[in-house]
């Protein structure tokens, strides 16, 4: 038979400094509360009366910007998150700058 032979090496499986990464995740959580920026209620106003004067449903205008109509929905009632390139596309269908 062979001779077998074991050694400890030094530190092996001593990843001690690991627990701080979610030390400090906890700290983040407890302190911060971060919430996603909402629709302004002056901008959900002007979509609204805008789509209303071109006498467009919520569902017409979503047609033409190629979203849901619970996109804009969300948008009117000041639900949503705001993305740039969507208000764009309602700024362009509706003829107003908002």
């Amino acid at each position: 038979m062979g001779l077998v032979s074991t050694e400890r090496k030094f530190g092996a499986g001593g990843n001690t400094s690991a627990h701080t990464a979610t030390v400090n995740a906890r700290k983040i959580e407890e302190s911060d509360e971060l919430k996603h920026a909402k629709v302004d209620k002056s901008l959900s106003k002007a979509i609204m009366q805008a789509r209303m004067a071109k006498k467009m449903t919520q569902k017409d205008l979503a047609t033409k910007i190629n979203e849901k109509p619970q996109v804009v929905g969300e948008y009117e009632s000041g639900k949503a998150i705001p993305n740039g390139q969507i208000i764009v596309k309602m700024e362009r269908v509706l003829g107003v700058k908002l």
